[in-house]
């Protein structure tokens, strides 16, 4: 195994771009290859080593057997872990933009906050942030209409909104509170969301999961054909409990499934149930 550990020296004013810093391309790097490395900033290159030092230990032979730990402050670092296949990442740090974007392979865990598109168009791999994520996070890019395709996102804290839009595949898992319109535009995939949400999510959704043990605040009308389900089992997970099962968006003929918890939703249902 190879350990890579960057330890900052000083924070830029202009995001950093990481996307050319993951296991497979550095995986046979030295300290000297680092020390030489110009990292992009805005429209220029600067060398790395204004902000970071650099240490290796161990050896590899495929991107598979490394690990690389960032250490301080990386509010200013975007891109990290862009289009890596294998290894893993370490962030000490909450990070900038585009974390995991791409991603097919390997792992990343986000000792802290991630910026927008964590996990933009994602196909495979796990993606953890510790704490919480911003808008975008599992989403398209902007005039695209496919998100994420695979893999996996765990998020320990809140998301955003428009969480897992145009979500074609893959897992989001939220421990805590989602802002409005999760799932927006999801034709496949699982979304889970153990805390509240606040309104309208799976809009023009046609088909995958949505499942929130929280309270949702208000719901949309293209949900339809409510079904009371003990302890449902989705897409290979078994939720304990009663959930209320809707079918939709029915405004786009939609086919996909919305389970809210039946005890903190009951104001969604009729008298009779």
């Amino acid at each position: 195994m190879k350990t890579i550990t960057f330890n900052q020296k000083q924070i830029s004013q202009i995001a950093l771009e990481f996307d050319e810093l993951i296991p497979d391309e550095v995986y046979t790097w030295e300290e000297s290859d680092f020390a030489k490395y110009q990292v992009p900033i805005g429209n220029t290159r600067l060398p790395l080593s204004d902000y970071f030092d650099v240490t290796v230990n161990g050896s590899a032979e495929t991107p598979g057997e490394v690990v690389i730990i960032i250490n301080g402050d990386l509010t200013r670092v975007k891109y990290i872990g862009t289009k890596m296949t294998a290894g893993e990442i370490i962030a000490n740090s909450s990070v900038d933009l585009h974390c995991g974007s791409e991603m097919e392979g390997g792992s990343i865990t986000v000792n802290g906050d991630a910026e927008s598109y964590a996990g933009r168009e994602m196909k495979g791999g796990i993606l953890t942030i510790k704490g919480n994520t911003r808008e975008f996070c599992g989403a398209s890019y902007i005039g695209d209409w496919r998100g994420m395709t695979g893999g996996i996102i765990e998020i320990e804290g809140n998301a955003g909104k428009q969480l897992g839009e145009c979500l074609t595949g893959g897992e989001i898992h939220v421990k805590g509170n989602v802002d409005i319109l999760a799932g927006i535009h999801m034709t496949k995939g699982l979304i889970q969301i153990d805390g509240d949400v606040t309104r309208w999510p799976g809009g023009q959704m046609q088909g995958g999961n949505i499942v929130i043990s929280g309270k949702l605040s208000r719901l949309l009308e293209g949900f339809a054909n409510p079904e009371i389900i003990t302890d449902p089992e989705v897409a290979g997970k078994t939720f304990s409990g009663k959930y209320i099962k809707y079918t939709g968006d029915i405004a786009r003929n939609g086919k996909g499934s919305l389970y809210l918890d039946a005890e903190k939703n009951r104001n969604f249902l009729a008298e009779d149930y």
